[in-house]
């Protein structure tokens, strides 16, 4: 599977949040099915979302910046949360 291409996918399909801040918000409301999150993503925070959800988290390969251009925006990315994955078949990474 080409993960970059879902994504995209989703981003444009379904619905995402981006941010730290936003994935907190989507694990304590029981929204989110899933995290990618970005390799250089601080310890701190990754440890937080695992302690606040039992949802699957996906590490991706690429940094920060990488996760943001795959997602197809011009900034940096720690965390996109999904909410819907849309026509994305990126639940498929983490069952």
């Amino acid at each position: 599977m080409d993960v970059n291409r879902a994504l995209r996918t989703v981003v444009l399909t379904g619905k995402a949040h981006i941010g730290i801040e936003q994935a907190k918000k989507a694990a304590k409301s029981g929204k989110a099915k899933m995290f990618v999150v970005a390799k250089n993503i601080k310890k701190e925070e990754l440890e937080t979302l695992k302690k606040l959800t039992k949802v699957p988290i996906y590490n991706y390969e690429g940094n920060n910046i990488q996760l943001g251009a795959a997602c197809g925006k011009p900034f940096a990315i720690s965390t996109l949360t999904i909410i819907e994955p849309g026509e994305s078949n990126i639940m498929s990474l983490v069952s």
